[in-house]
């Protein structure tokens, strides 16, 4: 073990304020280079129309379940890890990072098999019928090759448990880059339309996975010392995982739930035309959601190890000091895509057979601007929950804040009272808005009994 490796771990363990604005930095630039790899597939995919760019839309939400398991098991992964490193215990912090590694390659095996098996009739489902050739040959590459996005997401959740942002940012970096770089070359050089936009983002994560693994399993100079000779399982460390890896994973899943009931709602209020402006302009959103996004993934690693030391203060501050900057940085994000939406539509209009999106995609971006005002209310309570090992009160408040609010919401306006599309839009603003507003009413409750039962048992 490192000097480094030490400072890290320190750090951490310490003042929560400098942690989480060490920590986020980093994480920010990580999550930003995601959303740019996404964004980079429908920028190139845009080019070839509107079809395909519905089919990306339609493929979208399927897609995210795998991204979701990956974050979902590395959310689990860095509250336990971290958890452990806040009770002074490596030796469980150890075995905790092998076992995240063994759920990793469990379900890298699993999700090509189910998917095979339920992706035509879902896509079909979805109101995918016009595009279905194109949805299937996106959806079947990237969710054959599901190992190449889970192994780097759990192996960068690993290294962040210890603090070191750098080098999981590095590896996210590498996958970004080289998506952007070959994405037009299998598009559009090897005329392979968008199954080579899927074959470009597997190759670019499996690079990853070799650069990230290097460092863990051969480099081997960060604090957790990862020796499969030494693995011993341990029920309780898997159900500690998982306890919230699944949930967390639930809440992604939730979220592709979401976005699947819209594009149906678009799809039948405005047609596929709706869904591909849908999809560029979430792309945009969830862009500008990089910072609470990195803030809130910070959270969990400092959260865990303030909770495994039994420290209420540290947790307190840790989410006070995280939801102010949370919404500091949202206000801007909103400001810029406000009044430069249409510049900003542009980018997704480039083409002849896209420029008829622009006008819509930036009236879709006026309205979703304001969501990012709402997101630190929900997604910062989240965080904790799942940094304490609470992955279901995590989930129960995501269910409520998506599924049964933005919904409704969205039915409401769209459909009831008639304004179609456009209410759709706004019903997602003002459901994010009255669920992260109870999001937050919880949490604070929450760590008051919290503190109660750290005092009685100390």
């Amino acid at each position: 073990m490192t000097q480094d490796a030490n400072e890290r771990v320190d750090l951490i363990t310490g003042d929560p304020k400098k942690a989480l604005r060490k920590l986020s930095w980093p994480m920010m630039i990580s999550m930003f280079l995601i959303m740019s790899y996404n964004i980079a597939d429908t920028i190139w995919v845009a080019g070839l129309g509107t079809d395909p760019l519905a089919a990306l839309g339609f493929i979208s939400p399927l897609f995210m379940i795998i991204i979701g398991l990956g974050n979902g098991i590395g959310a689990g992964a860095t509250s336990s890890i971290a958890r452990f490193i806040g009770a002074s215990d490596k030796h469980k912090a150890n075995n905790a990072a092998l076992h995240s590694i063994l759920i990793t390659l469990v379900s890298s095996i699993a999700i090509p098999i189910i998917a095979i098996l339920i992706l035509e009739p879902v896509s079909i489902l979805m109101g995918a019928e016009k595009v279905l050739d194109l949805t299937l040959e996106y959806g079947y590459i990237v969710f054959i090759g599901s190992f190449a996005f889970l192994i780097p997401s759990v192996g960068a959740a690993i290294l962040r448990a210890e603090g070191d942002m750098r080098r999981s940012t590095i590896s996210i970096a590498v996958t970004a880059v080289l998506n952007v770089v070959i994405d037009p070359i299998f598009i559009y050089t090897l005329n392979m339309g968008v199954g080579g936009a899927a074959i470009a983002s597997v190759l670019s994560s499996l690079i990853s996975s070799i650069v990230i693994f290097y460092w863990i399993l051969i480099k081997k100079d960060t604090y957790l010392s990862l020796k499969f000779k030494e693995f011993k399982y341990n029920g309780e460390i898997i159900k500690d995982i998982l306890l919230v890896a699944m949930p967390a994973s639930v809440e992604n899943l939730v979220m592709s739930i979401l976005s699947m009931v819209i594009n149906v709602m678009l799809a039948i209020v405005a047609g596929t035309v709706s869904v591909a402006i849908f999809t560029a302009g979430w792309r945009i959103v969830n862009l500008g959601m990089v910072p609470v996004i990195g803030i809130a993934t910070a959270a969990i690693t400092v959260g865990g190890a303030a909770y495994g030391a039994r420290n209420y203060d540290k947790i307190n501050i840790t989410f006070d000091y995280s939801l102010k900057l949370g919404i500091l940085t949202a206000i801007p994000i909103t400001l810029i895509i406000y009044f430069f939406a249409p510049q900003i539509a542009m980018i997704f209009s480039y083409s002849d057979a896209s420029s008829s999106l622009s006008p819509l995609m930036a009236n879709l971006l006026r309205v979703l601007s304001l969501f990012f005002i709402a997101i630190p209310l929900g997604m910062i309570p989240a965080s904790m929950f799942q940094s304490f090992g609470k992955g279901m009160y995590s989930l129960g408040l995501t269910i409520l804040r998506e599924l049964i609010f933005t919904i409704i919401f969205a039915y409401l306006l769209g459909f009831t009272l008639g304004f179609g599309e456009g209410g759709i839009w706004w019903g997602t603003v003002i459901g994010a808005f009255i669920g992260g507003f109870i999001a937050y009413v919880f949490f604070k409750i929450y760590i008051m009994k919290l503190k109660k039962y750290f005092n009685s048992n100390d």
